[in-house]
């Protein structure tokens, strides 16, 4: 979908918030997916998202071409550092496997065929890159303790990693805050340290719980959603929360918002089609600039 099935933003949302709902939901014939693309949650007004049916293959595709076209996005955004990093997204067909980025791979010029399969044991399965042991130890705790999450992201992101030295929550002190209001979760065992155990990974996914953003003391920002869209937008956004408040707290002491704003701001702007929703815009930029990511 493109961005002019958008015909307005969501002011007056009713739809209660959603926590990982599934992007597709595999139906009892193993080769057909009944997909919508925002994730399987109500729409917003005025958003006309139809849903597709695909085949298996078809939704790997989709998912892989969204996963690529993600990595790109925090490329361009340069929250992306190195060789750290990494974004996930779940098999359709085998739940316990996942796709990923390989090791070392410039997220900037990531392409659809690039991208590896690894699966519960950490065994690549498809492609012939190496896997970021780090992204194993993280994303399989999370894609394990959650069924709902069907992608994942983390970048050593500059403000999303410096926030997290200071060992603190999130404070609501913008509209785009209120987002994440009661929504992230803070996990210190192992700060700084360089996740390679699949069980501190399996403890950082149960600090995480039902919740779809985690800030891992002296480490940085994991984001989780129903799909690739909404576990990047969410990141992108935490990553300039994270900044604001920075900055806000540098010059001052912000003025918070209070609990019954805060919660009218996250029903309106933090469920997962609205994160979907949010990073429409990134994936047209990169499907008109660089569209040879699809290959």
């Amino acid at each position: 979908m493109d961005s002019s099935h958008a015909v307005e933003y969501w002011d007056n949302i009713d739809e209660q918030p959603l926590r990982g709902n599934h992007m597709t939901d595999l139906q009892d014939h193993a080769d057909v997916v009944t997909a919508d693309s925002n994730g399987g949650s109500p729409l917003p007004r005025g958003i006309d998202i139809p849903e597709t049916e695909r085949t298996i293959e078809e939704e790997r595709l989709h998912r892989k071409q969204r996963l690529a076209a993600g990595l790109r996005t925090l490329g361009r955004l340069r929250l992306a550092e190195g060789v750290a990093g990494h974004v996930t997204v779940r098999d359709p067909e085998d739940p316990s496997r996942f796709w990923v980025n390989p090791f070392g791979l410039n997220f900037k010029y990531m392409t659809v065929s690039d991208l590896i399969c690894v699966d519960h044991t950490g065994e690549v399965v498809v492609g012939d890159k190496p896997v970021n042991r780090a992204a194993f130890a993280i994303h399989s705790g999370i894609h394990t303790a959650r069924p709902d999450v069907i992608a994942a992201a983390h970048c050593h992101s500059m403000y999303g990693k410096t926030f997290s030295a200071m060992g603190k929550p999130l404070k609501m002190i913008t509209q785009d805050h209120t987002m994440f209001y009661n929504d992230v979760a803070l996990h210190s065992d192992g700060g700084g340290a360089v996740v390679l155990d699949p069980e501190d990974g399996a403890s950082m996914a149960a600090s995480l719980g039902d919740k779809k953003a985690l800030i891992h003391q002296n480490h940085g920002l994991i984001t989780c959603g129903g799909s690739v869209d909404s576990a990047i937008w969410w990141f992108v956004a935490l990553e300039r929360c994270c900044q604001s408040q920075l900055l806000a707290e540098a010059a001052g002491e912000p003025v918070e918002i209070p609990h019954e704003l805060a919660q009218a701001g996250y029903e309106q702007q933090g469920f997962d089609a609205a994160g979907w929703f949010q990073f429409q815009p990134f994936w047209d930029e990169v499907t008109r600039e660089e569209p040879e990511f699809l290959n």
